[in-house]
């Protein structure tokens, strides 16, 4: 009997310490809004949800109208991390999130607390174009009124003020995120901020943190436009988009060397003032010079073996991945230059609010040494950028008299090319029915695919591409064999010689 009674003793203790384990966890949850929200994150991944293509839960303050709107392609969040840094580059990252120290008022508190701090600059009238600053337009009516106030505070070396609008600590993580990454212009704001909130979990004030260069300001900007203008003079002479985006990349490279240890290296300023920096580092102060090349360009961060940041670049409406800091190795390489997201699956994947940037469907290089069209030789490319207005040039030595049956200078011709007379599309009919073929064959998302047509078909090639005729005449068809919805095409193409081009098609289709 008496043990019985000890058996029964031992499991009743064991629930009833269960029981305050589980309420005292409840009661920590309470108090601690914020550990709330971080323990759904890690339950949840990202806490962002995708059904078909559009995202159907986001976090706390964001836009799901604006995010799932327009006429981008959604980010399709990975399955699982990706596996092991290249060799190359492994330790090159860096990146650090934003860091929030947050601390309760308690009830006796609350009352001289709410509303005690200043709103100071409310940034009333401000608004962001959503083209460069997509982290304004992805939040809340409400939430981007915090934002103008954070980054107006900011400008006016402003520290803690009361928000204008009610928010959580939850909401006000990611607005400071949003403002932190869309401006590395602001380079004396620091990757951390801190909070006083109340039970409920909302927010009565917020402290911003600078670093260092805050104490002298206007001397630090004089410097920090100094050292980018050695990069922007050179950049902005060229022609294209494409060009100037390659200078800069370029350019930011040279000026700067990977180290660890660098001072504020969060910062575009450490990137381009003192030469030293990690990817956090490189990708603001790559982000600062694309737009002031007026080349729209977003601070992405994730994870690649480590936390980590990069770019994504937007010419002539397609977007890019370029992750300058892997990059610049000795020597450097155009390895993780303007790349799709599946070429950089294996390596890279977005967390937190860059999940929400643009998908990039497409990638193509114009000097790397591994490209689409299986060449080594991209010289070869008569457009070397797909994303850059197509340039033509006639064959020199079509007109002249080589005393040559037609038949004779045609087989020398493909001889020249390297071709047979079967690989060449000599019709449109001809041209539009081999794409429709392989189109369906290689299938859905980012492929590609090659034909070859003489150079005498080329203008009208062009045309429908133009005029967007060649639409009806494969890509419907393609669509509903394919069972897809849209289909997105860059063309590149090669002069073969002998008066031929091979038509290169890189192709995303969903």
């Amino acid at each position: 009997m008496c043990d019985d009674l000890k058996v029964f003793k031992i499991i009743f203790y064991s629930i009833a310490g269960l029981i305050m384990a589980g309420c005292a966890g409840v009661l920590v949850l309470a108090f601690q809004p914020s550990l709330t929200e971080q323990i759904a994150d890690k339950l949840n991944g990202s806490g962002t949800k995708m059904e078909g293509g559009l995202y159907t839960d986001v976090q706390p303050g964001i836009n799901i109208n604006w995010v799932n709107g327009g006429d981008r392609v959604n980010y399709e969040i990975p399955g699982s991390r990706p596996g092991r840094t290249p060799e190359s580059v492994s330790g090159r990252t860096g990146y650090e999130a934003v860091k929030e120290e947050a601390e309760q008022v308690f009830p006796e508190e609350s009352d001289s607390t709410a509303g005690a701090a200043p709103v100071g600059n409310t940034g009333a009238g401000l608004t962001f174009d959503e083209e460069f600053y997509p982290y304004y337009a992805m939040l809340n009516s409400d939430m981007q009124q915090l934002y103008c106030q954070i980054y107006a505070n900011g400008q006016g070396l402003i520290q803690t003020f009361a928000p204008v609008v009610p928010v959580t600590i939850g909401q006000i993580k990611n607005v400071y995120e949003a403002v932190y990454n869309d401006h590395p212009e602001m380079f004396w704001l620091d990757g951390g901020y801190s909070c006083k909130y109340l039970q409920d979990g909302s927010c009565v004030e917020i402290t911003l943190k600078f670093n260092s260069t805050a104490s002298n300001l206007e001397a630090a900007k004089q410097d920090f436009q100094l050292y980018a203008s050695r990069i922007l003079s050179g950049a902005a002479a060229l022609g294209t988009n494409a060009e100037k985006e390659q200078y800069a990349h370029d350019g930011l490279m040279l000026a700067t060397d990977y180290d660890v240890n660098a001072p504020m290296n969060q910062s575009a300023y450490s990137a381009l003032v003192q030469g030293r920096s990690v990817c956090a580092g490189y990708a603001r102060a790559y982000q600062y010079l694309l737009q002031q090349l007026g080349i729209p360009c977003y601070y992405c961060t994730g994870y690649a073996g480590e936390d980590h940041a990069w770019n994504i670049v937007k010419l002539d409406g397609v977007y890019y991945n370029v992750d300058v800091t892997w990059d610049d190795t000795d020597p450097s390489t155009y390895d993780y230059y303007n790349k799709s997201d599946s070429a950089l699956a294996s390596t890279h994947m977005r967390t937190g609010l860059s999940v929400y940037l643009p998908a990039c469907v497409s990638g193509f290089s114009s000097n790397t040494d591994e490209n689409a069209a299986g060449t080594s030789d991209i010289a070869e490319f008569i457009n070397p950028n797909p994303s850059e207005p197509l340039r033509w040039e006639g064959n020199p030595n079509s007109n002249i008299d080589t005393g040559l049956t037609a038949e004779e200078k045609k087989q020398q011709n493909l001889e020249i090319a390297g071709i047979t007379e079967d690989e060449v599309r000599e019709t449109m009919d001809e041209y539009y029915k081999d794409c429709l073929k392989q189109l369906i064959e290689v299938g859905k998302g980012d492929k590609q695919f090659a034909n070859v047509i003489p150079e005498s078909l080329w203008s009208t090639v062009e045309q429908v591409y133009t005029d967007g005729t060649y639409w009806k005449n494969y890509v419907e068809e393609a669509l509903k064999e394919l069972e897809a919805e849209n289909y997105v095409i860059r063309l590149q193409v090669m002069r073969l010689g002998g008066g031929y081009y091979r038509v290169y098609h890189n192709v995303y289709t969903y």
